[in-house]
């Protein structure tokens, strides 16, 4: 069970975005965005070391999912997929990753969407999230993922050997359901500039 901690982060996790969100192929708005935490929601790393967020920013553009893990030591041989480091004010140094390129963050997202585990609230403790919708009709567990890809508008994952592609929408669409022939998915809400909800499509496995 993650535990959130009420306290201070320099810099704060939207101030690391707003300098490394305009180097991503999938970004589509300003050098300098305004951006807001819109949403997202937390996944538990079963050993209990890692934190693992997958968060909606937006601005002008739109909306973006940017999955986040949060360590406590640097991540051996994931140097390029750093977002930066921050202090956090109970446990000191962390080290923000992109969390397509951490093993935990892909193993949670595959029991996400088989229901081994449950999505849980983005800033209450042990609370799951019910505006997170996921299915599977798969036979067996997914057997792993191969190495992250970036678009123009999605990271993916082809799924070894089974035909089959994960695809993480980074741009999201209001309203956006699962591809016709998807055998998994993961969507999720967000608030809006207007103050309305939004609901897409944040993950879907599907055949290549």
């Amino acid at each position: 069970m993650a535990l959130i901690h009420r306290t201070t982060l320099k810099p704060t996790k939207v101030e690391l975005l707003a300098a490394w969100l305009p180097t991503r192929p999938w970004y589509h708005g300003f050098a300098a965005p305004e951006l807001v935490k819109a949403g997202g929601f937390r996944l538990d790393d079963p050993e209990g070391e890692v934190g693992i967020e997958f968060m909606v920013v937006t601005e002008e553009s739109g909306a973006y999912l940017v999955p986040l893990t949060y360590r406590g030591a640097p991540l051996d041989g994931a140097e390029h997929a750093l977002v930066g480091t921050m202090e956090h004010g109970v446990l000191g140094p962390r080290w923000a990753y992109d969390g397509c390129h951490d093993p935990v963050l892909t193993a949670g997202l595959l029991a996400l969407i088989e229901g081994r585990t449950e999505a849980q609230a983005q800033s209450i403790t042990d609370t799951p999230d019910r505006e997170v919708v996921r299915s599977y009709a798969g036979q067996g567990p997914v057997p792993g993922l191969g190495a992250p890809v970036d678009t123009g508008e999605s990271t993916e994952f082809t799924v070894p050997d089974a035909g089959l592609v994960l695809r993480l929408q980074r741009v999201l669409t209001p309203g956006s359901t699962p591809p016709d022939g998807a055998v998994g998915q993961v969507s999720g809400a967000w608030e809006q500039p207007d103050g309305s909800r939004a609901h897409a499509l944040f993950a879907a496995l599907q055949p290549r």
